[in-house]
């Protein structure tokens, strides 16, 4: 009764109210359901003035490319203008504006799945928060990030994620480097509402690299679209459904990419992890040196981890214009042989045949009194596959001292053309392949001399649908090809326009030829190179706008040796040498080696020349040096020093420097800088570090004629086992490991 007399008393005094002043009526208005998704409320809807921000810089420093300026719009992210091309997702739009968005299965090189749904992000308008992975951006859209709705949407993600995910953090080796880690940090709750049993999900054997705990994976597909996109093999996949849901091998087997480490770095969670680097360190312990790989000609940026005197991991760093952020499992695992079997101080063989330790004074003066007693015509020396342009510098000046310009390095052969740098480089360059719409593959085998270059290939085999002609053995590639022939009859009706590939090659717009340095080696080499330009001139490969004719090299100190000079005047100067000045050339036949010769052996590993030196000089390896490489594409890159010598070795050039004093004719350099002084001279490209010097004139139109004939003999696979190929991966212990896996496959 009481209750009822109050109501009707309020309604009188406000209907008088509103009779009295009907200009303040206070209404309160009712709004739909989509509204109160707009943070702002009714109050968003007035029109404000737009705020005078800050300008903000792209996540990284990215570089907006705008391939059409017609194609552009504008989106507004947290208030902040955004200037975009057409076709960009949320996400990128919100990198632009230098915000991070949080995420699992997104990754900039592979599809989009949009099934972590942690980059869930408020649009006005949108009845819901919306994954801004998969979402594209729209011309005026009003794009939030950090409002509570958004905040709310993620925590829920998390809490679901979290809900099976094992308590492994302080025994995981994604420990400190984990973005579930980083995520639950800003998203996830201090408790779990989540009382049954986690689940469970057995291991997977995917070979001797990496490690699986499947119990921490959250599904977020990563690793098999990297499989089914990079690497070309259908290894993996997803299986199951809902709780059951789990990735892996749809028959037990192993994953047999050369690619296979890289799912370790893409894997946001401790489900794939490195095998070899299992609980080894954490990666707070190492230290990180940037420096660049050497057991390819590719010369792949990485990362070397190490701690205290031992390298414990390499991992890949991102280059864009060699190997984006992919290497291959070669690069990754070989570490471990950088340790083992290592050359530690001077050696000299006595006469009962044994090797006893000497001091480098005697090491040394035991050469001069060598060398200085042999004719300079029978005095050879070989650079291996690892050394560096300073060393070899060293090495060649020592020997024209000494009267003698036998000298070359392995795999470049006994007499190639070196005046020309478009007859021995990638003229195109490593990232300029994906331009082109036809490939013509001659002699080589990418996939297992170049694994980034066949990651190019293959990605523009699926971007554009470029056709693949290869003539050589059988091989295994992961894209498509046509197999025109495995010997040089394919070429000469090439080059006379009588294959069905030749009118293919014909209407190519950027046709792209490469032909392998494995036939540096042939008899015929300089008849080949001129059937092949003459393929690449009927097909107008070579134009001021494009250089289609490559050279894909295999090891990383030939394109330095040949910009160096590195060419002997003799083809069979070894066979009569007297003196030879081996420089961890351990791949050189030494059957031709005279056996009353006088053999100097310098390198890091007790490798396969060590058994034919007299004496033996320890160096350093490349992660204990700087040395200067040159890539396949002529790119001039320096590797860093990252962790102390081993024993008693000293760098190449400065044994060379201490022998040349000895033996009475003193090199002019004592510095690295001095002798960087002298590569300017002799091949300035060298010193552009970082930048690839492209040649300035091409073979086809001054390479002399040639009256060789074409040699029928059918073209060779150079590389018989990807995983060793020098004297560091034939030391390597995890390397052996995946050579046998190799053979029982």
């Amino acid at each position: 009764m009481v209750l009822g007399r109050l109501v009707s008393r309020n309604l009188v005094r406000s209907a008088r109210f509103a009779a009295s002043n009907p200009s303040r009526i206070l209404r309160r208005e009712i709004v739909s359901t989509p509204d109160l998704h707009n943070s702002g409320g009714a109050a968003a809807a007035e029109v404000q003035p737009e705020p005078d921000l800050p300008k903000r810089a792209p996540l990284g420093g990215a570089r907006v490319h705008f391939p059409n300026p017609d194609d552009v719009i504008e989106v507004f992210v947290d208030g902040y203008p955004v200037t975009i091309p057409k076709g960009f997702t949320v996400l990128q739009a919100c990198e632009v504006a230098g915000v991070d968005i949080p995420r699992f299965c997104y990754h900039s090189r592979l599809s989009i799945a949009g099934n972590c749904r942690m980059c869930l992000v408020e649009v006005e308008k949108s009845p819901k928060p919306v994954a801004s992975c998969a979402m594209p951006a729209l011309p005026g859209m009003k794009i939030k990030t950090d409002t509570p709705i958004a905040k709310k949407a993620r925590e829920g993600v998390m809490e679901f994620l979290l809900m099976n995910h094992p308590l492994d953090c302080p025994i995981c080796d994604q420990g400190g480097e984990c973005d579930l880690q980083d995520q639950s940090m800003a998203f996830g709750s201090d408790r779990g509402r989540f009382t049954e049993m986690k689940r469970s999900v057995v291991d997977k054997n995917l070979g001797p690299l990496v490690k699986t705990v499947m119990t921490r994976c959250i599904q977020c597909t990563r690793c098999v679209r990297f499989a089914t996109e990079v690497a070309g093999v259908q290894d993996l996949g997803m299986l199951g459904r809902g709780s059951g849901e789990e990735i892996g091998t749809y028959v037990e087997k192993l994953m047999t990419s050369e690619l296979s480490g890289n799912v370790i770095d893409i894997c946001p969670v401790g489900a794939l992890t490195s095998k070899p680097f299992a609980f080894k360190a954490r990666n707070w312990e190492l230290k990180g040196t940037e420096s660049i790989d050497v057991t390819d000609a590719v010369g792949s940026n990485i990362r070397i981890d190490s701690r205290g005197p031992e390298v414990m991991r390499v991992v890949p760093r991102l280059n864009e214009d060699i190997n984006e952020e992919w290497i291959s499992d070669k690069t990754r695992f070989f570490y471990d042989g950088l340790k083992r079997q290592r050359l530690n101080d001077p050696m000299v063989r006595g006469p009962d045949g044994r090797f006893k330790t000497v001091s480098w004074r005697d090491a040394l003066a035991d050469i001069a009194d060598v060398i200085l007693k042999v004719r300079p015509q029978e005095i050879v020396g070989v650079a291996g596959k690892l050394s560096d342009a300073e060393s070899m510098i060293a090495l060649k000046d020592f020997l024209n001292k000494m009267g003698s310009n036998n000298i070359w390095c392995e795999g470049n052969g006994p007499n190639l053309n070196a005046d020309l740098r478009s007859g021995y480089i990638m003229n195109t360059s490593i990232s300029g392949l994906e331009k082109a719409d036809v490939f013509l593959l001659v002699g080589t085998q990418p996939r297992v001399e170049a694994a980034m270059v066949n990651a190019r290939i293959r990605k523009t085999v699926r971007a554009t649908g470029a056709k693949v002609g290869y003539i050589g053995p059988p091989s295994d590639f992961n894209y498509e090809h046509v197999h025109l022939g495995t010997d040089t009859k394919a070429l000469t009706e090439l080059a006379e326009g009588r294959h069905p590939f030749s009118s293919i090659l014909s209407n190519a717009k950027n046709p792209a030829i490469i032909v392998g340095s494995g036939i540096f080696g042939r008899k015929d080499k300089d008849a080949i190179f001129s059937v092949v330009e003459k393929i690449a001139k009927n097909a107008n490969a070579i134009r001021p706008d494009w250089n289609g004719l490559n050279v894909l090299l295999l090891n990383a100190a030939q394109a330095a040796a040949l910009d160096l000079g590195l060419v002997p005047e003799s083809e069979k100067a070894i066979e009569s040498a007297k003196f030879v000045y081996l420089m961890g050339a351990d791949d050189e036949s030494l059957d031709k080696i005279p056996g009353d010769a006088f053999v100097v052996y310098q390198g890091h590993h007790g490798d396969r020349a060590v058994y034919r030196a007299n004496v033996i000089l320890p160096s350093s390896v490349f992660t204990e040096k700087e040395g200067t490489y040159a890539n396949t594409e002529g790119c001039a890159q320096i590797t860093v020093p990252a962790v102390p010598t081993v024993g008693d070795a000293r760098d190449d050039w400065k044994i060379i420097r201490a022998l040349s004093e000895i033996a009475g004719v003193k090199l002019p350099y004592d510095t690295l800088g001095s002798i960087r002084s002298r590569i300017s001279i002799v091949a300035p490209n060298l010193l552009q570090l970082d930048e690839r010097e492209p040649a300035a004139f091409s073979t086809s139109s001054l390479r002399p004629e040639t009256k060789e004939k074409l040699d029928e003999t059918p073209f060779e696979p150079v590389i018989q086992n990807f995983y060793m190929t020098d004297s560091i991966t034939r030391a390597s212990k995890i390397m052996a490991q995946c050579s046998a896996l190799l053979a029982k496959n």
